[in-house]
């Protein structure tokens, strides 16, 4: 399947089809406005970058960072819990939980719902070696009917919705997306949501969007499409290649903290028509907001001093994580870089974000 970005022939000017990211989807009896979803990712979902996202505007879903059901039951592992922080204007909002044993991940569910949780999601797709070897994430995707036996435990453990993220595969000769998704609506399922890669591509290579559309023609339950949505054309073309219900977006959020507020403007602005491909647009078509410096700082301050102000455990390296996906396209953020990843604390790191965009910012009103 072709993204909107692809031709026929090199070098031939076109235009492709497109669909408006819908408005809303009913996930059970949560009410996704509108149907985009922030991916759970593994260090960087915590509380303060929920809330951060949520604040820009045009997420309708977001999620914690997988979780170990283990963890979760253990009473000192303190990192679960702290991994299942969240504030009230999070909701609507969805624990993702991983593990292998149902009656664990059932007890786990159990508990998730108790903290007051509108979903509970499992783990199906992560590819990191650790997490495989135990048998949790998508190393399960070669044992389906122990999959299975986790659905029916968690399904039956709790009363608030339940979804589940997956791969299409453990590799390209083991797809079993479609097979899986069926497994998951017969065991009532609320939702699935299909990472179209497979365990073996990791997160190389492009996203197969035919397999989303192969799931949404399986089942009747919402699917939701995710890998490889970098821009809100990318969105609004997957929602039109694959007729999915929803859209998540993962690795482009750190990076582009606005590309949820930006697909729900280019929806608004657009609508259903027809996407040029990138190398046509201009900065004059694009119907929606691109940040300004002045918004990048706005967008870094606040995200530091979030960090600050929750005593987030490791403040400082998370800044400087972040600072590498925060600065991308900043000229002389490389500069920037240097001086935050040399710094020792987290109150100097926000110093020197603010002496460097403040000498930026007003050399350009020279």
């Amino acid at each position: 399947m072709r993204k909107h970005w692809d031709h026929t022939e090199p070098g031939v000017a076109g235009t492709f089809p497109s669909a408006a990211v819908p408005s809303q989807l009913e996930i059970g009896n949560v009410d996704v406005v509108p149907a985009t979803v922030l991916a759970p990712m593994a260090g960087v979902t915590d509380t303060v970058f929920r809330r951060f996202i949520r604040n820009l505007g045009g997420c309708g879903l977001i999620m914690t960072e997988f979780t170990s059901a283990d963890g979760v039951l253990r009473a000192e592992d303190k990192k679960a819990k702290r991994y299942l922080h969240f504030y009230e204007d999070e909701h609507p909002i969805s624990a993702q939980l991983f593990g292998s044993d149902p009656r664990v991940m059932a007890e786990a569910a159990r508990m998730v719902e108790g903290l007051g949780f509108d979903l509970v999601d499992l783990n199906l797709g992560c590819p990191a070696k650790k997490v495989v070897k135990c048998n949790g994430g998508s190393g399960l995707l070669r044992d389906l009917p122990a999959i299975g036996r986790i659905f029916e435990a968690v399904r039956a453990a709790v009363k608030i919705p339940f979804t589940v993220k997956f791969r299409a595969g453990w590799n390209d000769d083991e797809i079993v997306c479609v097979e899986l998704a069926k497994m998951a609506e017969d065991c009532g399922l609320c939702a699935v949501a299909l990472h179209a890669r497979t365990r073996e591509q990791g997160y190389s290579g492009n996203a197969r969007w035919e397999w989303i559309s192969a799931v949404k023609n399986a089942v009747k339950i919402p699917v939701i499409g995710n890998g490889d949505i970098r821009c809100p054309e990318d969105a609004c073309a997957m929602v039109a290649q694959t007729g999915c219900d929803a859209i998540m977006i993962g690795r482009t959020a750190p990076s582009n903290p606005w590309i949820f507020r930006q697909i729900q403007q280019y929806t608004e602005n657009k609508g259903a028509g027809a996407l040029t491909c990138p190398a046509e647009r201009s900065s004059a078509t694009k119907s929606y907001d691109e940040p300004s410096d002045a918004d990048r700082y706005q967008m870094i301050r606040t995200y530091f001093q979030m960090l600050i102000e929750e005593e987030m455990l490791g403040a400082a390296g998370k800044m400087k994580q972040f600072a590498s996906w925060f600065t991308h396209g900043v000229p002389g953020g490389a500069a920037l870089r240097k001086t935050i990843y040399e710094a020792r604390d987290e109150h100097t790191i926000l110093s020197q974000v603010e002496e460097f965009f403040e000498q930026k910012l007003q050399t350009s009103l020279v």
